[in-house]
């Protein structure tokens, strides 16, 4: 991998663990995530209009990425209402690619090799010890139904996105369409949540939204990028250093405590996931 191509998706993962800070950090979390989503979706919708017009084929994965992303924010969001970031966000990460390599022989017809099934024993083994200091901490235990629906969401949207970026033959066209068609489905839904309450947005949480939104769109061009330069694999899983980043930002700004036990289960998450891709 060449070193401006690795320093690239080392950003990228800072700028996802980063984005994810900010609606942690947020005085209201659902508030942060509704204007990264609607901040994605309009980013996402200038993109597609770029590109030819899909066709009516493509529609049912665009509205089927829509729905799911939907549910990926409003599950994450109240995620980080009940867990600590260095908390939700190994589990959210790490369980994705847990739960993608278990489904995919089954929906996409992929196999596991031995370092897979290697990899998937080690991400078990470390979401395990996360999920268990959250009883032996004392923390709120809601976090985890959230942070594990929020994973399965990430792996359900990566199998639909990449049926549907494979049938348009333009990954980047309808991640576009897919982001805004998800603030198109989102924003009803979390109004339906929490009230129109929830668009009364200041100053301070209009620009970290914002900051937050272009983060997040920034850090997914730049994998896809990443992806046409370089392995697929080695891209992949050098993009999952956004669990050391988030334990660093939750540890050095936003305060949160990092016990041994968090270290090492974020640790094995870490790995897990690398062997995965290896």
């Amino acid at each position: 991998m060449d070193f401006s191509v690795f320093i690239a998706v080392l950003t990228a993962a800072m700028l996802h663990a980063g984005w994810n800070a900010v609606v942690k950090i947020g005085g209201a979390k659902s508030t942060a995530m509704m204007l990264v989503a609607v901040g994605n979706g309009i980013i996402g919708l200038g993109v597609a209009l770029m590109f030819p017009w899909p066709d009516a084929s493509i529609w049912v994965w665009i509205i089927a990425s829509g729905v799911i992303r939907a549910v990926y924010y409003l599950t994450l969001g109240y995620a980080y209402e009940h867990g600590d970031l260095s908390r939700v966000y190994p589990v959210a990460r790490g369980a994705a690619p847990i739960l993608l390599l278990l489904v995919g022989p089954v929906f996409i017809g992929d196999q596991l090799s031995g370092m897979e099934k290697i990899g998937v024993l080690v991400l078990g083994g470390g979401i395990l010890l996360m999920a268990r200091g959250v009883f032996t901490d004392g923390e709120s235990k809601r976090l985890l139904p959230f942070a594990l629906a929020s994973a399965a969401a990430t792996a359900s949207y990566s199998m639909t996105d990449g049926t549907g970026a494979r049938l348009m033959q333009d990954a980047v066209a309808f991640t576009g369409w897919a982001l805004a068609m998800t603030s198109v489905i989102y924003l009803p839904v979390i109004i339906a949540f929490k009230g129109r309450s929830i668009l009364q947005v200041n100053r301070r949480e209009m620009i970290s939204g914002t900051m937050a939104s272009v983060a997040s769109y920034a850090a997914y061009t730049i994998v896809v990028w990443a992806m046409t330069q370089a392995p697929v694999t080695l891209v992949a899983a050098l993009r999952e250093t956004s669990i050391l980043f988030a334990i660093l930002i939750g540890w050095g700004i936003v305060g949160e405590r990092i016990g041994r036990g968090k270290l090492i289960a974020s640790f094995l998450i870490l790995a897990g996931v690398v062997l995965t891709r290896i």
